[in-house]
């Protein structure tokens, strides 16, 4: 199911060139698009990896620079309703990433919605060996609280796994608290999560409800980016799952999630 590394458009298919030119098109207009999967498939991995790959490729030749990785579809309950049984990933840009006093502007996004994440940054490159929880676990050098602040270039969230896979994902921004811990001092599984949006709450959750447990989630996207040939390395930070519910963000607001264990991380929205 993997597909080749370093795709690019003289060795891609006609419908991988159609998907990704429909979600770059959305993606620079700031207008959602119909959804791919009537090109690709709904539940074709390599296929919507393939268009993944595809526009990854594109961004880093435009100056992006690869600095992580992100899990979605961690929530048992969201495979079901997606019809998979299995995660997925998407990639991490330096652009991508906001400090928490840097406000986020809605101009950047098209539909986003914020979930609240253990981030870990890793200090050792998981390539060879087992890839176990183990191996895993003694490869990150922190975690940290974060916000992903998802977003879809497919009008109304209309994704099938087909859809969000190519489209990256649905990847949009991150930010990241300020407390590291390693995980002598933290317990990613007993983490508890709770979510506001201008101080209502918004979301809770627990570290059990990522995968059962983050790092089996970091374990899982190891062994697959390894597969793909695009192995986990030093220095990278992976949003490893959401704790709770994702909520929408439908105009200027300041999101706080407080992680036990983490601290606190916060992301203020704006509208310019």
């Amino acid at each position: 199911m993997p597909t080749p590394p370093g795709l690019d458009r003289p060795s891609a298919d006609t419908a991988t060139i159609a998907a990704a030119d429909l979600l770059g098109a959305a993606a620079r207009s700031g207008t959602p698009c119909a959804p791919v999967r009537d090109l690709i498939g709904s539940d074709d991995v390599a296929a919507a990896y393939a268009v993944q790959e595809l526009l990854t490729a594109e961004r880093v030749a435009a100056g992006g620079e690869i600095v992580g990785r992100k899990i979605g579809l961690t929530s048992p309950a969201v495979q079901r309703q997606l019809g998979v049984d299995q995660p997925d990933f998407g990639v991490l840009f330096d652009e991508m990433y906001y400090p928490q006093d840097t406000p986020v502007p809605l101009s950047r996004l098209l539909q986003p919605k914020v979930e609240a994440e253990v981030a870990f940054v890793l200090a050792a490159d998981l390539v060879d060996g087992p890839l176990d929880d183990e191996q895993v676990r003694d490869a990150v050098g922190y975690a940290v609280a974060a916000l992903e602040i998802v977003d879809s270039r497919i009008a109304g969230w209309d994704i099938t796994f087909g859809d969000t896979v190519a489209d990256n994902a649905s990847s949009g921004l991150f930010v990241l608290g300020a407390e590291h811990r390693t995980l002598d001092s933290f317990d990613p599984v007993s983490a508890r999560m709770r979510m506001s949006i201008d101080g209502v709450e918004a979301s809770t959750g627990t570290g059990a409800a990522c995968l059962g447990d983050p790092l089996h989630a970091l374990a899982w996207l190891a062994r697959t980016t390894r597969e793909f040939g695009r192995p986990l390395r030093a220095g990278q930070i992976v949003l490893s799952g959401a704790l709770g519910p994702m909520a929408p963000i439908q105009g200027p607001a300041t999101v706080t999630a407080d992680i036990t264990g983490l601290g606190s991380v916060t992301a203020t929205f704006i509208q310019e």
